[in-house]
């Protein structure tokens, strides 16, 4: 009875771990505080030397959650990046999370070197041990802030976070193998690297692939789509790992077909991910707090925080100006990706790999990196916000407060059922406009179901139902929300959105949040297309600037625009001279005095 009850005892303690590490998020997103931060605080206090007396060195219990975790979490990033977000930032992201490595380990080893007195290969392993971000942390920091990030900074790290961990992951074991052996190769290192990343893209391209078939081509029972998919992704880890090549590659590519390909419960599929992410960020957090020593780490602080500063001052700065340089990023943005360069999950994750060969002195790594980890998320997991905003890369967010309900339909992968109640003070209700994509096909009122031409007028109170692909369902919401935001357009939300010509600027403007002159607010997009383009008749692809968005001419009947397109504008280049700023203060109102005087003149 004994052992039984000690397994009881370990489910319910684990139990009350990961429900504190829950409950403790929500103080964080009170104070701002960095989630990974408060998740290690609940693992060091349950901890032998914390309040919970627990005693825990199995570190390959350890190692096998963190591959289970990091690998879910990095097919989570790869569901949600879109195709083209990779291609637009492949060579940036791609420098960043190769050669960027490779910088920001080298120039953190002299520092180490210094300061901890070890070797040439042990400071290399140091520096490689730190070389990797965690930009998931990044972006959960700027949501809870309010913030998002411009569309090509936010790619870019978004990129560069899942291509990053498999080559800091394969950097660290070469230079454990090293310290090992005593020698290895460098050609015997590029052909390992090779192997790795054609194994790891090849793995998981096929993983990918194979769970597409199976989610369009078998009939799954209800809710299981989800779990099936969870457990594909970490096959697919495994299958990697044993072929030797880079399980973590994998699972990210894996990710990246499964969220590009049409497939059933798309949404549903995201929204477990997202639950089974956060649990396993919890379970590697506390475990890896549980893992660490208190009373080793005093001794550790001083050269850790040199360590940390060369890190964040130095090291990573210098990667980026470097790796971007061939690009064109602004200065505000480079400093931005530089203070970025968290630490989080990868580098404490590392630093059990020399603890779990058996490497001597082994917990020196572990100490060190759990000193740092802390010291990123303290210093820049708090200001990440207040950079973004002061080197203006952060834009406001205001989250669309809809009660959305979706309905999979078996036959079809194109569209799905959105169904949403009608609030008094919601856009649909007021203006009664909608995507041209989203097609009304039923509506309840009273418990009862009517055709849209039955219950027309829609009212107050009503649950209408929308056909609409599953990718765009997302859009719908800011026409059903209690309050309309008023924020920066959302390039997520705006980008392939079609609306008539006969919608007002005025409506545009309430949905989106854009500022307009208040004389152009009774104006139909029709008109003020007309009116803009002075020197010919709009024609389909004619294009104005609209603050963060473009209106695009999407359908032109009989010389008149008749249905418009909006997609995120291109930041417009700021005028540098006084002479500049003149000549484009004198175009913009020109252009509206013309307007005016045409509209005088009907």
């Amino acid at each position: 009875m004994g052992s039984i009850d000690s397994v009881s005892l370990t489910i319910l303690f684990g139990a009350v771990l990961v429900l504190a590490g829950i409950m403790s998020s929500l103080i964080a997103l009170r104070f701002g505080a960095p989630l990974l931060l408060v998740f290690l605080a609940v693992g060091l206090l349950a901890g032998e030397s914390g309040i919970g007396g627990v005693k825990f060195d199995d570190v390959q219990t350890a190692y096998t959650v963190g591959c289970m975790a990091l690998g879910l979490i990095l097919f989570d990033g790869g569901l949600r990046t879109k195709l083209a977000t990779v291609r637009s930032v492949l060579a940036p992201a791609g420098l960043l999370a190769t050669v960027g490595v490779l910088i920001t380990a080298a120039l953190t080893a002299p520092m180490a070197l210094w300061m901890l007195g070890t070797t040439w290969t042990e400071s290399l392993l140091v520096g490689a041990v730190m070389a990797s971000t965690d930009a998931a942390a990044v972006f959960f920091l700027l949501h809870a802030r309010g913030l998002r990030l411009r569309p090509r900074v936010s790619a870019t790290l978004e990129v560069e976070s899942g291509i990053n961990d498999p080559f800091a992951i394969f950097l660290t074991i070469v230079l454990v193998e090293i310290l090992l052996s005593g020698h290895k190769p460098w050609n015997e290192i590029a052909s390992l690297l090779i192997e790795k990343s054609v194994l790891g893209a090849l793995i998981g391209w096929l993983g990918g692939l194979a769970m597409v078939t199976v989610l369009n081509r078998l009939v799954l029972p209800q809710g299981m789509h989800a779990p099936f998919v969870a457990a594909g992704a970490l096959v697919t880890f495994g299958l990697d790992e044993v072929l030797h090549g880079s399980g973590f590659l994998a699972v990210y590519i894996a990710g990246i077909i499964v969220g590009n390909r049409e497939t059933r419960a798309h949404n549903t599929i995201v929204t477990f991910m997202d639950a089974a992410t956060w649990l396993a960020q919890i379970a590697m957090f506390v475990l890896l707090g549980l893992l660490a020593w208190p009373e080793r780490l005093p001794q550790r602080l001083l050269p850790a925080l040199m360590v940390a500063l060369m890190l964040m001052l130095v090291a990573r700065p210098a990667a980026v100006m470097l790796c971007l340089a061939p690009f064109r990023f602004s200065m505000r943005e480079k400093l931005f990706i530089s203070w970025v360069g968290l630490r989080g999950a990868v580098s404490v994750f590392l630093a059990a790999v020399p603890m779990l060969v058996g490497l001597p002195g082994a917990h020196f790594y572990f100490d060190v990196a759990f000193v740092v980890v802390v010291l990123s998320l303290a210093i820049q997991g708090w200001t990440i916000a207040d950079a973004a905003r002061f080197l203006r890369i952060g834009m406001p967010r205001t989250d669309v407060d809809a009660h959305r309900t979706e309905l999979d339909l078996p036959g079809t992968l194109k569209q799905e059922l959105v169904g949403y109640p009608v609030v008094a003070d919601s856009p649909y209700l007021r203006r009664n406009i909608k995507p041209s994509w989203a097609k009304l096909t039923l509506v309840v009122r009273d418990d009862r179901v009517h055709t849209p031409e039955e219950a027309a007028p829609v009212r107050e109170g009503d649950h209408v139902y929308f056909l609409a692909p599953p990718d765009r369902v997302q859009a719908l919401d800011r026409f059903f929300a209690e309050r309309p935001p008023q924020a920066a357009a959302d390039a997520n939300l705006v980008e392939d959105f079609f609306v008539p010509s006969e919608i007002t600027l005025g409506a545009l403007a309430e949905i989106y949040g854009l500022e307009i002159p208040p004389e152009d607010a009774q104006t139909p997009l029709a008109d003020y297309f007309a009116l803009y383009f002075i020197k010919h008749a709009p024609r389909p692809n004619d294009v104005i600037p609209l603050g963060p968005v473009k209106l695009v001419a999407h359908t032109v009947t009989n010389d008149r625009v008749v249905t418009v397109g909006l997609q995120l504008a291109e930041p417009e280049r700021q005028p540098r001279s006084l002479l500049e700023k003149v000549f484009v203060r004198g175009r913009r109102t020109a252009r509206r005095l013309w307007a005016w005087l045409r509209r005088r003149a009907r």
